[in-house]
């Protein structure tokens, strides 16, 4: 396969959270601000990455009956060297991403892409494929974090540009997230046909 035609596979064409609606709980619940969206976005990207990779590799050896609780406990491996690392570094970030940095174990994206790709192709295609919908799901995230702050906070990436009191308050909080989302999701679905 066409390893440039995978990566951007995941980027634009099944864009995980734009295109095929996947990841909604991470999407909707850490995107208040560009900084969270961001993180939450390449810690999934680094998991989805590193768990394809060694899925595609070990596909051979993990028998048919335990497939599933296989790729969960690959998936959870990635995901407590990320927290751990996290918790370490970015110890703000990960204080508030909270719960939902362990939460990447049952990602829907990560184990619909184990399913659905890696245990079917290489391991260079399946890193394609991850890092694809990883960059994908960041761009998504950092998007719709980016809107929320800015017309919630007033801020990009917590630097102010209005007032303190001067941001919608709605979009810092959940319907803000489904109405960010649904429009954005509507202005691509426009262009799309625009094209086309």
């Amino acid at each position: 396969m066409n390893k440039l035609k995978i990566l951007f596979n995941g980027i634009l064409k099944e864009n995980p959270t734009f295109v095929l609606l996947i990841g909604m709980c991470p999407t909707l619940a850490t995107t208040t601000s560009a900084i969270n969206a961001l993180g939450m976005g390449l810690s999934t990207a680094f998991v989805l990455t590193c768990s394809n990779i060694a899925i595609a590799a070990l596909k051979n050896f993990i028998p048919d009956n335990v497939r599933i609780p296989a790729f969960v406990i690959i998936i959870a491996s990635f995901v407590t060297l990320v927290q751990l690392v996290m918790e370490a570094y970015v110890p703000v970030l990960y204080a508030s991403l909270g719960i939902y940095i362990p939460l990447i174990v049952v990602n829907c994206i990560i184990l619909a892409r184990a399913e659905a790709f890696a245990n079917k192709n290489s391991v260079m295609d399946s890193m394609f494929d991850g890092l694809g919908m990883g960059l994908g799901f960041t761009l998504a995230l950092t998007i719709l974090g980016s809107v929320r702050e800015m017309l919630g906070s007033g801020s990009f990436f917590n630097m102010k540009f209005i007032g303190d009191n001067d941001g919608i308050l709605i979009f810092v909080l959940a319907p803000g997230a489904f109405i960010t989302l649904g429009y954005i999701i509507a202005l691509i679905n426009r262009l799309s046909r625009k094209k086309s």
